[in-house]
């Protein structure tokens, strides 16, 4: 039997969506699938994301290092082949070496010789050469002087001993003037050689004269800069210095070495002339560092005591010629006596005086002018 109507109709289950059976169904729905991506789906996606950016992460540097040898360089190696090359400074060498060369031919040449000297300075196959060949000659040809004036231009300065130029004949000249420098045998001149450079083959540096050399003046000589040392003074036998330079010096230039150790302090090494140049020699004078010439010394300072010295010598060659040397060695103390420490390659300069702007020291005061 039927159940007897209540009298209310029963809304249909799907009827209406505010029911709590839909809200499930929907909550269910909307749990499992997002943005229309089930939950599942995502969750893999993500995954992928993380492992592909961590992967990018890895592989970085080998990508760039990839990108940076596939860039071409096409270009690069086109450019520094087309670029021109530069002359170094070391072409300085060689442009010394071949001014010299061709003063040498200039000096000597005469009639005829207009060809060789066209291959230092072409224009000079036009010329028309006085005198015969090899009339006078450049001996001792020695650099003295080397100035870059450009980028591919140098000045050299030559120094060369004339020989072989005689006086021609010629009018008496008058008392009180010299023989000019052309005429005087042997006399020492200087010519000023312009030279160029450029590039040449097989990656080398060429070379040609711009001009004929021009006689010019000696080089202006220095003044001698103030050295470290006190004066001079007779190195008597009675200081220790006078002793172990002596004994040093005796040992390296007239045994050739022999027994040389003894008189160098630890960790020193030198090598004497061989074979030995001299059959004996004189310690006459030397200079110390710091003093000015008139103290008596008798004793050795402490352990680790250096000092420079200048010394000179009389030094007696195998033909019995006693010939004048100079040395500069600083000495080293060590167990009550001196030891040779280097054997120095020039003496020692006295130090310039502090700048006051670098040192904070006030400067001389001036005085403000109106």
């Amino acid at each position: 039997m039927s159940p007897a109507p209540t009298g209310r109709r029963q809304p249909a289950p799907s009827a209406d969506p505010h029911t709590p059976a839909v809200r499930e169904a929907e909550a269910e729905q909307e749990a499992g699938w997002v943005g229309g991506w089930s939950t599942g789906a995502q969750a893999n996606s993500t995954a992928l994301l993380r492992w592909l950016v961590w992967a990018l992460i890895a592989l970085g540097p080998l990508l760039g290092t990839l990108a940076y040898l596939s860039v071409p360089t096409t270009s690069a190696t086109r450019a520094s082949k087309t670029a021109p090359s530069t002359p170094a400074a070391s072409g300085g060498q060689g442009a010394a070496g071949f001014a010299s060369l061709f003063l040498a031919a200039y000096l000597s040449a005469g009639r005829g010789d207009e060809p060789e000297l066209a291959a230092y300075y072409p224009p000079a196959g036009n010329l028309q050469l006085d005198g015969v060949s090899n009339g006078r000659r450049g001996e001792q040809l020695t650099v003295v002087r080397l100035r870059q004036i450009d980028t591919s231009v140098w000045s050299v300065t030559v120094a060369a001993r004339v020989t072989g130029a005689t006086p021609s004949a010629t009018p008496p000249m008058q008392p009180g003037v010299s023989a000019s420098p052309a005429t005087t045998t042997g006399a020492l001149r200087y010519f000023q050689v312009p030279v160029a450079t450029a590039p040449g083959g097989g990656g080398a540096t060429a070379y040609t004269a711009l001009a004929l050399p021009a006689e010019v003046a000696a080089p202006e000589r220095a003044t001698t800069p103030e050295l470290v040392y006190g004066a001079m003074h007779p190195a008597l036998p009675t200081d220790p210095r006078t002793q172990a330079v002596t004994s040093f010096l005796t040992a390296y230039l007239t045994k050739a070495g022999a027994e040389l150790d003894r008189y160098l302090a630890p960790g020193t090494r030198l090598t004497a002339p061989s074979p030995a140049p001299y059959a004996g020699i004189a310690v006459d004078q030397f200079a110390a560092e710091g003093e000015s010439g008139g103290e008596l010394v008798v004793s050795v300072p402490g352990d680790g005591t250096t000092l420079r010295l200048l010394v000179t010598l009389r030094a007696t060659g195998r033909d019995g010629v006693r010939l004048p040397l100079t040395y500069a060695l600083t000495l080293k103390a060590r167990a009550g006596r001196w030891e040779i420490a280097s054997l120095d390659g020039a003496p020692a300069l006295t130090p310039p005086p502090p700048d006051p702007v670098a040192s904070g020291t006030p400067g001389p005061a001036t005085t403000p002018t109106s």
